[in-house]
């Protein structure tokens, strides 16, 4: 599953708790669509920093990185590029 998917697929079973994949769209605003609250985001984090095996730094926990499937979507990505990076140096 691309990174995209599984996010999307989380949000759907742990906080719409559906499998209608239209449920959720991927640039829709979790913070205005009422998906995720305060709680969530910390929900977010862990599942983030299990599933792709990195640790996520308390200045990334914002809207611009954890608002939307889209920009969780960028933001993980950055994320292993630079691990994968930081490897590889």
């Amino acid at each position: 599953m691309t990174i995209e998917a599984t996010i999307h697929r989380y949000i759907l079973d742990n906080f719409l708790f559906t499998d209608n994949e239209d449920a959720l769209h991927n640039d829709a605003s979790f913070l205005e669509e009422g998906i995720v609250d305060s709680t969530g985001v910390l929900e977010l984090v862990m599942f983030v920093e299990e599933a792709f095996g990195f640790q996520i730094a308390d200045e990334d926990v914002v809207p611009d990185n954890f608002d939307s499937v889209a920009q969780l979507t960028r933001y993980v990505q950055r994320q292993l590029e630079a691990v994968s990076a930081h490897a590889g140096a």
